[in-house]
């Protein structure tokens, strides 16, 4: 396992072992090879719901606009890197206009939420409006090429509590399979669940029953280990290459070092590459990381 500090003019990109990359995703995915990886699985930064710190970082824009349109172009960049057969996995959640308030208050149940800032009521939105975010992405990549091959839903069983009395609280959120043609790799044999009777097997559902899984190293619910495998099992073969462009705590290296997968990873802020190592290096512990 190779960590390398980003330098745009010598980033060594390693095609034969997993790698975690320091940098900013946008940068860094024009430098990896084309046509190399097998899928990408990833859970961007949701909008306006959490502040990493950095100046121009995904997520923070005022305008939801021009944060889809980030989106868009990093899987632009991305869809060159995927094989003619690969796929993309995307989770991603839905969120409400702040009401023009314009910070986030202290969640004690969850820090990083905590904001200094909130991006203003869309145009063409009230206060309280649910946004829709994740199908305007998803609408967004499709018109960009992407052939959108299903909508999954994410049941989260043990999802927060919410204080709201005027609304159902929210227990799910989507993920979307892309790909990259009209024809591409899909094992379904590799996913398939149990039949009611549970004497068959049957083709995976569209709703997936997953509870969230809280890590100690980490002030968030960290993306869980059973909603990640069976993306990397449908999407992949042993031994073939992962992309994750916002690695943040490092389930996506942790599963696919379970499955006998190689991955590349990118994520931007330090505190989650340390925890990512941690996570990793327990899962494999002769791993080396090199900085």
């Amino acid at each position: 396992m190779l960590l390398e500090k980003f330098e745009e003019q010598d980033l060594n990109i390693d095609l034969k072992k997993s790698q975690i990359i320091l940098g900013d995703s946008r940068k860094i995915i024009e430098s990896l090879p084309n046509n190399f990886y097998s899928s990408c699985i990833t859970s961007p930064p949701y909008w306006g719901l959490r502040d990493y710190g950095y100046f121009g970082q995904i997520g923070a824009e005022n305008d939801i606009n021009d944060y889809i349109s980030s989106l868009v172009d990093v899987f632009r960049k991305i869809k060159g890197k995927l094989k003619d057969n690969g796929t993309l996995w995307i989770n991603i959640g839905d969120s409400y206009t702040s009401g023009n308030r314009s910070w986030r208050a202290e969640d004690k149940k969850n820090p990083a939420r905590t904001m200094s800032y909130r991006p203003p009521t869309p145009k063409g939105l009230k206060p309280k409006d649910l946004i829709g975010l994740p199908w305007r992405l998803a609408f967004a990549l499709q018109a960009d090429g992407w052939y959108l091959r299903s909508d999954i839903i994410w049941h989260k069983p043990n999802c927060q509590p919410e204080s709201v009395k005027d609304r159902p609280t929210q227990s799910h959120e989507y993920i979307f399979l892309l790909s990259k043609s009209e024809k591409y790799f899909f094992n379904q044999e590799s996913i398939k669940e149990p039949s009611v009777d549970q004497k068959k097997s049957r083709n995976k559902r569209s709703v997936w029953s997953i509870n969230t899984e809280p890590f100690s190293g980490a002030h968030f619910a960290t993306f869980p280990e059973e909603l990640v495998k069976p993306m990397i099992l449908a999407s992949s073969l042993e031994g073939e290459f992962i992309l994750d462009p916002f690695f943040g705590s490092g389930t996506v290296g942790v599963v696919c070092e379970k499955l006998y997968r190689n991955f590349h990873g990118i994520e931007l802020k330090d505190e989650y590459i340390s925890i990512s190592k941690k996570r990793i290096a327990n899962e494999k512990p002769s791993i080396n990381f090199k900085h």
